[in-house]
């Protein structure tokens, strides 16, 4: 009877003790979230640790992060992938979501769409938005998975019900392109809105796009000024150049060119193509600041690199003329040829009239310099 109480009160100890330690072990990741949001990320990281020795995946799952963007460590995507994973195998959402960016993504491991669909399935069957919007992807974009856009519709459905921005962005996306469902611009503006009403850049763009192309709405050049602001003020380059572009036209603003300058500039910083073009324009034309033909090259030559065939057939004028730049006209011959290729009507005409200014060699050597060209993707061609 003695031996029987005694293991008790043994027992009842054993259990004191462990929730003793349970409850430390909930202090330390407590203690160091508490750390983290006073941004002293060598004691997160080290309560973080403590935690995650003991096998709390939410310390594990927040150790992942930590490496991943180098909070207090120098980044390291393996053993962000470490951590993740080992969070990921007790079932946390996050973290399964997070290993299937990684795998998507290629950061920590080699890429494997395949690997990338079974985490994000296991996050979105615990109903997870990040996870169920990023299969909607993809499912639209075929990787990992066949290609499927009723998948990726269900997916993306889900995500958007529960309010993930991305998701309404990508559902409005598909009724806007008609992919999965029959076409209805109404229907894409419903989810557009949802999704800009959050700040999601891409979908202001788009809403602002549709006013301005009265697509599925009733052209509203003010309105979409609106829609481009919010999105250019985030950084959205294509959002600065239609700014920049509704600035030099005058559509639903008075007519500004140095506003349109500003705008194109910070589009054309980030390697937009259409307005590394127009600076060109407002430079070779003196719109919005002092005219400059060598300038204007300069920003002609970027958009020709990405491809712009009126950009190359401009660059096919200059260098006939020899504005800008030194006059050569197996450079121009090369420039039209190129525009011509992409078929540029006017940089055919121009491309044979130069061709009676050129001997056979030169014309040669000129056709030569666009074949290379092209097989370089228009990089390196000067």
């Amino acid at each position: 009877m003695r031996e029987h109480v005694m293991l008790k009160i043994l027992k009842i100890l054993l259990l004191a003790i462990a929730l003793c330690i349970s409850t430390a072990w909930a202090g330390d990741f407590e203690d160091g979230v508490a750390a983290y949001k006073k941004k002293d990320f060598a004691t997160a990281l080290g309560k973080f640790k403590s935690a995650a020795a003991q096998e709390d995946a939410r310390a594990q799952l927040n150790l992942g992060f930590m490496y991943g963007k180098g909070k207090g460590v120098a980044q390291d995507y393996v053993e962000a992938m470490r951590w993740y994973k080992l969070a990921a195998e007790q079932g946390n959402a996050v973290a399964q979501s997070k290993l299937g960016f990684m795998y998507t993504e290629g950061q920590g491991v080699a890429q494997d769409y395949a690997e990338a669909v079974r985490w994000y399935k296991l996050a979105a069957a615990q109903g997870y938005a990040d996870a169920q919007s990023n299969l909607g992807l993809m499912y639209s974009a075929g990787q990992g998975v066949v290609q499927d856009y009723a998948e990726a519709m269900r997916w993306y459905k889900l995500a958007a019900a529960k309010g993930n921005a991305g998701a309404q962005f990508n559902f409005g996306l598909m009724y806007d392109n008609g992919q999965g469902v029959a076409q209805d611009y109404a229907e894409a503006m419903r989810w557009y809105k949802l999704a800009a009403a959050q700040g999601h850049a891409r979908a202001q763009f788009n809403l602002g796009f549709m006013y301005s192309a009265a697509q599925g709405v009733v052209r509203d050049y003010a309105e979409a000024m609106r829609w481009y602001k919010l999105a250019a003020a985030q950084g959205d380059n294509r959002a600065q150049s239609y700014l920049g572009f509704m600035y030099s036209a005058g559509q639903g603003v008075a007519q500004d060119y140095a506003k349109a300058m500003r705008w194109y500039k910070l589009a054309a910083a980030q390697g937009d193509a259409l307005a590394q073009f127009n600076l060109g324009i407002q430079y070779d034309n003196g719109q919005g600041v002092k005219m400059n033909h060598a300038e204007a090259a300069r920003w002609y030559k970027l958009a020709a690199s990405q491809g712009i065939a009126k950009a190359q057939s401009i660059l096919g004028v200059m260098y006939s003329k020899g504005q800008g730049v030194v006059q050569d006209y197996i450079r121009a011959h090369m420039w039209y040829n190129l525009a011509a290729v992409k078929g540029d009507a006017d940089a055919v005409k121009s491309r044979d009239i130069i061709a009676k200014k050129m001997t056979t060699q030169q014309i040669a050597e000129a056709q030569k310099l666009a074949r290379e060209c092209q097989a370089r993707n228009f990089k390196n061609c000067e």
